[in-house]
């Protein structure tokens, strides 16, 4: 069987796997799931091209860090074979654990368990059916590896991840902002004492890379509309799962039964209930929530109503926290309407709020090579006054309601 396949990407036009293991991981079913989880949840709602998946973009990814492999190599850094395989399988699974629609499943149907933690449950149930040959890749993942500049690469604030969603998310979503030329960045890697730099000509291009991050923040990751249409998805399971431990029978797949049912932690992660999350993507959760909107449950029902036919709460941002008269006004308006409970109508009626920080100072920076070997982090070495200020948290508040009577 061939394994050296080439794959036509819309990004990157051709991308070749590199080598056969990682060909058996990818045609393994844990991987294939991938397919059937879309990269950035709902947000399609908003931007109706953002049907791409997790399995283009881990695909992608792994492109990316073949670049880095060889632009490093070419200005000697050393990668034995080992490492270079174990950076490709790392950088491939490093999602792999996300449950359906990406990050709503963290807050609902399994309690605060976190989708790196599920990742690495797979990866180790991997390194199993794979004779072990995932320990190397596993040890960088973790961050445990000597060589740091290879976790890095996997998990850094320039990594191959970012490297890809960005470009790849501007691309499906159309938000030209988030376009940036990660081409350019990778050539300008290298490697100094086992640690990440960029050469100090790619200064640009990291400039434009935060940037981009910001934007794309706030005009697609944290897109008011989005915002609530995970929100809703978030309180459509919360409520499911609250029926079904009181003992009402709902309609769902026999995979988001068992989650519906169970309370699930990190400690119950058992390889069955592994095996049983790996059954678990999108379609369950649609497909449920087709079958909710005429259930007799006024929460569930709505909730679902409001998903499938994308009639969804209004939502309005400020800049300080919301006023508890402003939520107790709306709540008692909708408590009115529907002769429901306070715990009912707050499914409907909410407050939160969201950050964006483009670069934070605090954790392992960028690093700017300067031709004079003097290394420094990118906010010194930048002329750019506003990188300073791209390293400060921004928080907003929202509050949601319904527009009208439901």
């Amino acid at each position: 069987m061939n394994k050296l396949k080439i794959l036509n990407d819309p990004i990157y036009g051709f991308i070749t796997i590199p080598n056969s293991l990682v060909f058996d991981l990818i045609q393994h079913k844990y991987f294939q799931r991938l397919r059937r989880i879309t990269q950035m949840g709902l947000s399609y709602m908003v931007y109706p091209g953002a049907h791409h998946t997790r399995f283009h973009h881990a695909i992608g990814c792994v492109h990316l860090m073949q670049q880095a492999v060889n632009v490093l190599r070419f200005k000697g850094v050393i990668i034995s074979e080992a490492e270079e395989e174990a950076l490709y399988i790392a950088i491939l699974l490093h999602d792999i654990g996300h449950g359906p629609f990406s990050h709503a499943m963290e807050h609902s149907i399994v309690d605060n368990v976190s989708h790196e933690e599920i990742s690495m449950l797979f990866m180790e149930r991997l390194n199993v059916e794979f004779n072990g040959s995932l320990t190397l890749a596993i040890e960088i993942f973790k961050g445990n590896y000597h060589r740091k500049f290879m976790y890095q690469l996997i998990s850094g604030q320039f990594d191959m991840d970012r490297a890809d969603y960005l470009k790849r998310d501007s691309f499906y979503t159309g938000v030209a902002e988030g376009n940036i030329n990660s081409e350019r960045l990778i050539t300008m890697l290298n490697a100094v004492d086992d640690e990440l730099v960029v050469e100090e000509k790619g200064i640009y291009s990291v400039e434009k890379f935060i940037i981009a991050r910001r934007l794309m923040y706030w005009q697609v990751y944290l897109h008011k509309t989005g915002l609530v249409a995970e929100q809703l998805l978030i309180r459509v399971l919360k409520r499911a799962k609250e029926l079904t431990l009181k003992g009402e029978k709902l309609e769902a797949s026999k995979p988001l039964q068992f989650f519906l049912n169970n309370e699930i932690s990190i400690n119950d992660f058992s390889d069955e209930t592994l095996n049983i999350f790996s059954q678990l993507d999108d379609y369950d959760i649609i497909s449920a929530m087709k079958a909710w909107q005429f259930h007799d449950d006024f929460v569930l029902r709505h909730l679902c109503e409001m998903i499938i036919n994308r009639n969804l709460l209004k939502i309005k941002l400020k800049n300080k926290p919301i006023k508890k008269q402003n939520l107790e006004k709306q709540i008692e308006i909708f408590i009115g309407h529907h002769k429901i409970t306070r715990a009912e109508a707050e499914y409907f009626v909410f407050t939160g709020s969201i950050a964006n920080q483009a670069y934070q100072l605090k954790q392992q920076g960028i690093n700017i090579l300067h031709k004079s070997g003097k290394i420094e982090d990118i906010v010194k070495a930048s002329d750019q006054l506003n990188l300073k200020a791209l390293s400060k948290p921004v928080t907003k508040y929202y509050i949601c309601y319904p527009k009208v009577k439901v």
